[in-house]
């Protein structure tokens, strides 16, 4: 069965948040290597965490948009190339939207992490994240929740 608009957008939340999440935490320490200058752990934290949750509000947008194109394939899926390459659209729009926000957040810690960003850092971390995520979603997702390929991609809801 194809996921569904609704599977999908819980199966996103899912693994942004959770395996993402995840990853984000033990991968953070060796993204500290690719920022320039001597921040502390805590300051790249102060990055990578609002960024993960940038990447997660951006990616349910795209869901719409992909959902829509989508329409028009036979299958109504992606073939899992384009899901790769999904990563490079959504890696630019959420830079876009991260340093907007780093430009407009109340958040004087978040606002100052944001702003000073550069490209480096961001892709190393966004795109071990997009991977790790990728990988989980193909493989142990099947193996993990043996139903949700069958239930549209949804992991909670009924049938």
């Amino acid at each position: 069965m194809s996921p569904t608009l609704n599977g999908r957008i819980q199966t996103r939340i899912f693994l942004v948040f959770v395996v993402g999440g995840i990853w984000t935490l033990i991968w953070t320490p060796v993204v500290k290597l690719f920022v320039e200058g001597d921040p502390t752990t805590r300051d790249v934290y102060n990055v990578t965490i609002p960024v993960l949750i940038i990447v997660g509000v951006v990616g349910i947008l795209w869901e719409f948009v992909y959902h829509f194109l989508q329409q028009f394939r036979w299958e109504k899926d992606w073939p899992t190339m384009f899901a790769y390459l999904t990563g490079i659209n959504e890696g630019i729009s959420t830079w876009i939207v991260a340093k907007q926000v780093g430009t407009y957040d109340t958040t004087e810690k978040w606002r100052a992490a944001l702003e000073a960003m550069t490209v480096t850092p961001f892709l190393v971390a966004f795109v071990s994240t997009w991977i790790v995520i990728n990988l989980f979603a193909g493989n142990f997702m099947k193996a993990i929740f043996l139903r949700w390929r069958y239930r549209g991609g949804r992991l909670v809801g009924g049938w």
